[in-house]
């Protein structure tokens, strides 16, 4: 049950459709930025909104069907350099004549848009990074099969899971929506969280792909610990804390 708070700040996300926590703190001056992650935290949480780096969108705004973007193409055009540094460092550890896995998400996508025609084997579950591979010749892509998530563009479920455990995985490159050292790698949807946890399962070696931004963070389902990758692939706004937190691990950290 949300308190009067919350009630209060999905009141005026609804109103505006979206909103950045430097302007909910300047609404509640009196509560702090922490507060307000939790609150927003719980809003998203309770399903009436979408928490994106550095605010919310209201999930009435993302279905209302009149053509504003969705929470795919927000986040999409979030932290676009790092993407970038993140998809050109992950390049090198692409390899012709393995079996690669591609997860779905906005930074496996900036990886994807500057794959060279090879011949390569990948399989995606993200239906926008299918669309970009097949455009190259050589490339053999294969696209699980699920449901459609809307916000993601990604593909989960039972379905998927069930292919997953029927093929090898050499190299999986990965992605979440947030990490802390407590609780690790995590996720906000529970079929995209079971359907990355076998793939971590399956694969031979797996390279994290993570924009700087989405550390010191946390949502509801916990993929994986930190542990479970090989590679960690960031940008150079890591936080020095984490970095050397990760370095102390077994993780490669690039």
């Amino acid at each position: 049950m949300l308190n009067n708070r919350q009630n209060d700040i999905l009141s005026i996300i609804e109103d505006k459709g979206d909103i950045q926590l430097g302007d909910l703190s300047l609404r509640f001056p009196d509560v702090s930025v922490m507060t307000l992650r939790r609150d927003l935290k719980a809003l998203e949480n309770g399903g009436v909104i979408l928490r994106t780096r550095g605010g919310a969108v209201s999930v009435k705004k993302l279905s209302d069907g009149t053509g504003e973007e969705n929470a795919y193409s927000m986040r999409a055009r979030e932290h676009l350099n790092q993407k970038k540094e993140i998809a050109g460092k992950a390049l090198q550890y692409v390899q012709k004549g393995k079996s690669m896995y591609f997860d779905s998400g906005s930074t496996i996508m900036a990886l994807a848009e500057i794959m060279p025609d090879n011949q390569y084997s990948i399989i995606t579950s993200g239906t926008n990074i299918a669309q970009k591979l097949v455009q190259n010749n050589k490339t053999s892509v294969m696209m699980l099969g699920g449901t459609v998530n809307a916000n993601t563009l990604s593909v989960s479920g039972p379905h998927s899971i069930s292919f997953i455990e029927s093929v090898n995985i050499d190299l999986a490159f990965m992605s979440a929506s947030a990490f802390s050292a407590e609780n690790g790698f995590t996720v906000s949807n529970i079929y995209e969280c079971e359907l990355k946890r076998k793939v971590i399962d399956r694969a031979k070696k797996v390279i994290m792909l993570m924009d700087s931004g989405k550390f010191d963070n946390e949502l509801l389902f916990t993929v994986s610990p930190l542990t479970s990758v090989d590679i960690l692939v960031t940008d150079s706004g890591l936080p020095a804390h984490m970095r050397e937190a990760i370095e102390k691990s077994a993780v490669t950290l690039i």
